[in-house]
C-alpha cells in the first residue's frame, strides 16, 4: 500500500488509533518535520491537542544518511552502539556531531514554539508520531526522553515501518501502532507517492491550525 502523501498517511493511521478518540488525557506529539502533517491528522481525528517533540539524528560523518544515534529535547542522547563499534567512531566525533545537531534542535524549538513552554505530559497518554520507522533511532531517542517526563503511557504510532524495527519498539513503548509493515521495506519514502520535505513554515502553520491560541506563523514577503 502506497500513501498519497503524509495527509493520507495520517488519516489512515488515525483509524488504527480510534480507541483513543475523545479522551482528555491524550496528547499527540509529532517528530518534526515529517511527522507533523501525519500528527495533525491524527490529533484532529482523535480530538486531541498537538505539539512537537524534537529529535535530531546523529549521522555518521561522511555518511550522514546512516544514523549512529540521535538526541532529543531534554538533553537525551541515544547511540547505536553497533554502528559506533563497527565503524570505530571515536567519541570526539560523536560529540562534534551532537553539538551541531543540538544547535539545530534549539533553533527549531525557537521557531516552532515562539517561546511557549513544552507541554506538560505528566500522567498523560502520549501518542508519539512520525511519518515512518526505518532504523528507529530518532523515535527511540524520543521515547527515552519522554520517559523522563512522567507520562502514564507512550504510544509509538507511524503509518509505515520495517517489521523488525516495529517489533523492537514493543520493548520500550507501551503500545506500538505500525499501520503498514511491508516486506521488503526499502525506505520510508518508498511508500509515499509524494514525500516532499516538510518545511518549518508548514510545521508552524499546522501547529497554529491545531491549536488556535498559538501565535500565528509569520508571513514572509
Amino acid at each position: 500500500m502506497i500513501f498519497r502523501d503524509r495527509i493520507d498517511a495520517g488519516r489512515r493511521l488515525a483509524e488504527k488509533l480510534d480507541h483513543y478518540a475523545g479522551r482528555p488525557d491524550v496528547i499527540v506529539l509529532a517528530l518534526p518535520r515529517g511527522g507533523v502533517p501525519v500528527g495533525y491528522e491524527v490529533a484532529r481525528a482523535l480530538g486531541a491537542p498537538l505539539d512537537v517533540f524534537l529529535v535530531r539524528k546523529l549521522g555518521v560523518p561522511g555518511r550522514e544518511e546512516l544514523a549512529m544515534g540521535a538526541i532529543a529535547s531534554g538533553g537525551v542522547r541515544v547511540l547505536n552502539e553497533d554502528v559506533v563499534s563497527e565503524l570505530c567512531i571515536p567519541q570526539h566525533w560523536v560529540d562534534i556531531v551532537a553539538t551541531r545537531e543540538l544547535e539545530e534542535l534549539r533553533r527549531r524549538e525557537a521557531v516552532y514554539r515562539d517561546g511557549r513552554p513544552a507541554p506538560d505530559v505528566r500522567g498523560k497518554t502520549v501518542i508519539l508520531v512520525d511519518d515512518g520507522l526505518a532504523t528507529g533511532a530518532s523515535m527511540r531517542a524520543g521515547v527515552a526522553a519522554l520517559r523522563k517526563l512522567g507520562p502514564s503511557r507512550i504510544v509509538v504510532a507511524v503509518p509505515v515501518g520495517a517489521q523488525q524495527t516495529c517489533n523492537e519498539f514493543r520493548d520500550v513503548a507501551d503500545e506500538v501502532i505500525c499501520a503498514e509493515t511491508p516486506d521488503p521495506f526499502y525506505a520510508v519514502g518508498s511508500w509515499y507517492a509524494d514525500f516532499d520535505q516538510t518545511t518549518d513554515e508548514e510545521v508552524r502553520e499546522l501547529l497554529a491550525r491545531a491549536n488556535p491560541l498559538m501565535p500565528e506563523p509569520a508571513v514572509h514577503v
